[in-house]
């Protein structure tokens, strides 16, 4: 079995013939995490969504160990869970229903008392019951993320995963990155807080430079901070 769940070569993103960035490369093992830093607009987003399978890459390529040196159309949530800043809740379900709708489309199955054990861990058992459309940002950041107590994917990749948490959900979403990424799973995200992982990773800056953002650098090695300041 491949250490890997995740390889990126060469990747560039365009965006109305203004070039974002080129040049990322780097591989994400099984048991580690990648931060994906830099300011807004210079292509974090747009990045995650290639990874996703999302948008296309202007050049380079997102290999997966399955894939073989050839590029994989994106993969199921068997084996990825993506969330961006969309969430992609239904407002009018209640929060439970949306973790058992989301189950359902994905083909995964999840219980009504599955899906209330995953909010209550987020600390939303009181609001389970509750459309979503009533509730707060970070309530429905909340919602989100309990999706991830009920995912097998190996691989998360998640956009700016604790914006609009007050401090004790940050620490509850801390903890849950932590415990995936102990358990042999893996985190790719962006966010403009220091999450505190522990353990192999790395960050990746995207950074602005002569008119246009640039991926800083070629190969990534997971265990080591990734172009510090």
């Amino acid at each position: 079995m491949a250490s890997w769940v995740l390889t990126a070569m060469d990747l560039a993103c365009q965006k109305a013939q203004r070039t974002l960035f080129e040049g990322v490369s780097f591989s994400v093992p099984a048991g580690s995490w990648l931060h994906i830093e830099g300011g807004n607009g210079c292509g974090k987003t747009s990045l995650l969504r290639i990874l996703c399978g999302l948008s296309p890459a202007a050049r380079g390529q997102v290999l997966w160990p399955s894939s073989s040196q050839s590029q994989l159309s994106r993969p199921d949530r068997s084996v990825l869970h993506y969330i961006g800043h969309a969430l992609g809740l239904k407002h009018d379900l209640t929060a439970c229903e949306n973790l058992c709708a989301d189950a359902q489309v994905s083909g995964l199955a999840l219980s009504r008392a599955q899906a209330l054990q995953a909010l209550s861990a987020q600390g939303l058992q009181s609001r389970a019951h509750l459309p979503v459309r009533v509730l707060s940002q970070g309530q429905r950041q909340g919602v989100a993320l309990a999706r991830l107590r009920t995912s097998p994917a190996r691989l998360w990749i998640l956009d700016e995963p604790l914006v609009g948490l007050d401090a004790q959900a940050t620490a509850t979403a801390r903890a849950l990155l932590q415990s995936h990424v102990d358990a042999g799973g893996a985190v790719v995200m962006t966010s403009h807080h220091d999450v505190g992982l522990q353990g192999p990773g790395a960050r990746l800056q995207l950074a602005r430079e002569m008119g246009r953002d640039m991926g800083r650098g070629v190969d990534r090695e997971l265990g080591r901070e990734a172009n510090p300041a």
